[in-house]
């Protein structure tokens, strides 16, 4: 295969609910979309799922457009390759930068699987025709307020939910949700927000009475012995999300027993071949895993739908709903969760079709680059 085509929009879309972790409160977001075209005409896409802001990571949708501009894309366009970890090696002088390879990596197993007239989770090695769906819910004013909006999502079917938290914005919640449902998969999201003190261990340890499935990197990303420390003190999981970027930082995660639960996010791990890899090496180590979102527009929460089908993924993933975030979003059909049920698409490529129209009504720039013939 060969790629002689590429285009990126730069895209924008509203949330139907504003979002607040512990860094900041979003009302929509702004993902970069890849549009892969190979010799034949056959079309693959993928989605940059940036943050717009460096609060998550130090990526942002500026530093995604350059990246992929400047060295992502020359390097794809006119590459022969036979399999999407063929044109990965493409980009693997570059380092970092793993949300722009990832929106690069989706498009190319989706132009990938669309040749071959497969479904993406096929290609990938999934096993399941559906998968179970989380909610992830931001801060929000009151914990009255938080009620109500888990209450929405339980009345929607979902069985899990995810809490963000932060300090002064952790135990009260916690509990007022617990109390309210005893019997809820429960989690707590603090996207790092935690120093490793007194005070804070305080809150973890008090946060473990709380029956809670996984407390999710509580402290900063690159303090795994933080994050050892404090599973040898509790019983609940502990999730890590931003302290693992690639295999090595899984393999440190393992050797120091700082978590017993892995959030995979496609984006984060660089792509959909790195994200098989840690799925792997995680089920060798008897460690459960979950598919982590990024807010992502159809293109990349498909990806994640196709990933999570993998036989590893026993908790429920950030695959809900499109309607949960989007009032329209960019692809046909709309990601749909039934009682908490996502199916897997069986169709070609990552099963939806691009409203290419209403890309280009909410781009805010493109970019169209094609190979230099021979």
């Amino acid at each position: 295969m060969r790629i002689d085509r590429l285009r990126l929009f730069d895209v924008t879309l509203p949330l139907v609910h504003s979002f607040e972790t512990s860094s900041h409160r979003k009302t929509g977001l702004n993902h970069i979309l890849v549009e892969a075209t190979d010799a034949d005409g056959r079309v693959g896409w993928g989605e940059i799922a940036t943050p717009s802001d460096p609060y998550y990571g130090s990526e942002t949708t500026q530093t995604a457009w350059s990246i992929a501009e400047r060295y992502l894309a020359p390097a794809v366009l006119g590459t022969t390759w036979e399999t999407p970890e063929d044109v990965e090696a493409a980009w693997r002088r570059v380092r970092g930068h793993e949300f722009a390879k990832a929106g690069f990596s989706i498009a190319c197993w989706d132009l990938h699987a669309r040749s071959t007239g497969r479904s993406l989770s096929s290609d990938l090695g999934g096993t399941r025709t559906a998968v179970e769906a989380g909610v992830s819910l931001g801060i929000e004013p009151t914990v009255d307020e938080l009620l109500a909006q888990v209450g929405r999502q339980v009345d929607a079917g979902y069985g899990r939910v995810k809490l963000k938290i932060a300090p002064g914005w952790d135990v009260e919640p916690v509990r007022a949700v617990r109390a309210a449902y005893p019997d809820l998969d429960l989690h707590v999201d603090a996207n790092g927000a935690y120093q490793d003190t007194e005070e804070s261990t305080a809150v973890m340890l008090a946060l473990d009475a709380y029956r809670l499935t996984m407390i999710e990197q509580p402290f900063a990303p690159r303090d795994f012995v933080a994050h050892a420390r404090l599973q040898a003190a509790i019983d609940t999981p502990v999730c890590l999300d931003e302290s693992v970027v690639d295999l090595g930082d899984l393999r440190t995660m393992l050797a120091l027993d700082a978590g017993r639960v892995l959030n995979i996010k496609v984006s984060r791990m660089g792509g959909l071949a790195s994200a098989r890899r840690a799925h792997d090496i995680a089920r060798d180590a008897g460690v459960p895993v979950w598919c982590g979102g990024m807010h992502e527009f159809g293109v990349g929460r498909a990806a994640n739908v196709a990933i999570s089908s993998l036989p590893n993924f026993t908790l429920p993933s950030d695959v809900s709903g499109s309607d949960k975030y989007y009032a329209r979003d960019v692809i046909v059909p709309p990601v749909v969760a039934t009682a908490g049920i996502v199916q897997v698409p069986a169709t070609a490529g990552i099963g939806h079709d691009v409203d290419v129209e209403w890309v280009f009504q909410n781009a805010a720039r493109t970019l169209d680059t094609s190979a230099v013939a021979d």
